[in-house]
């Protein structure tokens, strides 16, 4: 399945077929990242309900802290 993430276009196996399966995919912990899902916003509760189909598009944006 061919999914748009963050402007690329990335190749991934047919399982990953929810946000939350491609999060930990991408090794990305559920509270450090915000998901928009053919632009609409996600909320953590929706991450494992939240269907994954060929040409979806998403941006992530994840929280790095330090000063």
């Amino acid at each position: 399945m061919k999914l748009l993430v963050n402007g690329k276009e990335i190749e991934f196996a047919s399982h990953i077929n929810n946000v939350e399966k491609l999060l930990q995919e991408l090794g990305l912990t559920v509270r450090t990242v915000v998901v928009e899902l053919n632009r609409s916003i996600l909320v953590r509760d929706q991450h494992g309900e939240a269907q994954l189909k060929d040409g979806d598009e998403l941006e992530i944006v994840h929280f790095v802290g330090g000063g």
